[in-house]
């Protein structure tokens, strides 16, 4: 791919259009922490207020891991319930396992520690653990804070909950100050007490979305011994993108009414290796077996990517996409219901743009085998290596 595309940030300032639509203003940069607007009158920018700026008496701990060098939703909920009921003289500190390339004052955090080493696609639960136990002793936190999901937090916070034999609430669906409750009696009551030492947040608890922004200032790590566990990483499988059920998929490419070569659909999204989907009319039509329908009457899903290929935007398959996290829109109509919550719209013939895609997507692919072709067969001097 070409490193030198400059590409367009969609949290700069935007114009809402007549038809509601939301136009990225080019040339106008927003700075982090900002919220700008575009508006007939002009431009008007409107700076959040840092949460605080007392010396810190107490530290309130996050720690998650990223998602290709930022952090999932549930992590960001995770941050922003530290933030909101920390005080003045309280900092929130965000430990992330893995690459951290995202804004963290604009998520909440006074200070950042990112560690790097740290993935979350290999296995390593005892350097893990050890290495989240150094940060609560450096930084000896009031109240620890993990996001609790199946993808390594959830697992984190309860193995660092029974070493330190520490008080433990898990699936807090509700946070404030004094108290977090969890669903008993299968959801049909709350039990409720006092803050423990490690809370394990539920997804969609808390607004991530917040009036005020952190110090964001990022703080080298402590030095950390590489532990010899009993674990052995045997890595990861990789399946076929199609053999992923939808509600497990981050990536999804769904067609709709508009959509006339399936063949092509298929190939741009086996070349990007996402999972299919289609609207009710696409299935109703033959085009797809019923168990790709995406909808009120189908399937949800929270999948990371969602672009929709000709699909119109019918209040039943917007129900069925409300949870994913960024939507990108293909449709000759600029002003199809999906336009409004796509964060991105592209109004083009979707046979032209699904042939550009893959064209541009197999190339991509090609160029970085060569790379690494090129790489493999570069002469090494003798000695270089090991």
């Amino acid at each position: 791919m070409n490193d030198n595309i400059k590409r367009i940030d969609p949290r700069r300032p935007f114009t809402i259009t007549s038809e509601g639509l939301r136009r990225i203003t080019l040339g106008v940069t927003g700075g982090g922490g900002t919220m700008a607007f575009v508006v007939a009158g002009g431009h008007r920018e409107h700076a959040l207020p840092r949460r605080t700026t007392a010396a810190p008496q107490r530290t309130l701990l996050v720690a998650a891991h990223t998602d290709r060098g930022a952090l999932d939703d549930h992590a960001r909920q995770t941050l922003a319930a530290a933030a909101l009921i920390a005080d003045a003289q309280t900092e929130v500190v965000l430990l992330v396992f893995g690459e951290f390339n995202d804004d963290a004052a604009a998520l909440g955090a006074d200070r950042l520690v990112a560690l790097p080493a740290f993935d979350r696609r290999s296995f390593a639960p005892e350097d893990e653990l050890n290495a989240l136990a150094a940060y609560v002793a450096a930084y000896a936190p009031a109240h620890l804070f993990l996001p609790d999901n199946a993808t390594g937090d959830g697992d984190l916070g309860r193995r660092y909950a029974a070493r330190a034999n520490a008080s433990v609430a898990t699936h807090v669906v509700e946070i404030d100050a004094k108290h977090v409750s969890v669903h008993v009696q299968g959801g049909k009551a709350y039990a409720v007490r006092a803050l423990p030492e490690v809370i394990l947040l539920a997804p969609n608890a808390v607004d991530p979305k917040l009036p005020f922004v952190g110090a964001g200032e990022r703080v080298e790590g402590i030095g950390l011994a590489a532990s010899k566990g009993a674990y052995r990483d045997l890595g990861i499988e990789e399946i076929d993108a199609a053999q992923v059920a939808l509600e497990e998929a981050d990536f999804i490419v769904s067609a709709g009414n508009g959509v006339a070569d399936v063949a092509s659909f298929e190939r741009l999204a086996q070349t990007l290796g996402a999972a299919i989907g289609a609207s009710r009319v696409a299935v109703d039509d033959g085009k797809f077996a019923r168990d790709k329908q995406i909808g009120a009457t189908g399937k949800t899903v929270d999948a990371s990517v969602y672009i929709a290929f000709g699909i119109s935007g019918a209040v039943q398959h917007l129900q069925g996409i409300k949870d994913c996290r960024h939507v990108i829109a293909v449709n000759l109509d600029a002003s199809a219901p999906i336009a409004k919550r796509a964060n991105l719209t592209i109004v083009a013939d979707t046979a032209e743009t699904i042939a550009a895609l893959t064209d541009a997507a197999a190339a991509a692919r090609g160029s970085r085998g060569r790379g690494a072709a090129l790489l493999n067969s570069a002469p090494v001097a003798e000695g270089a290596l090991a």
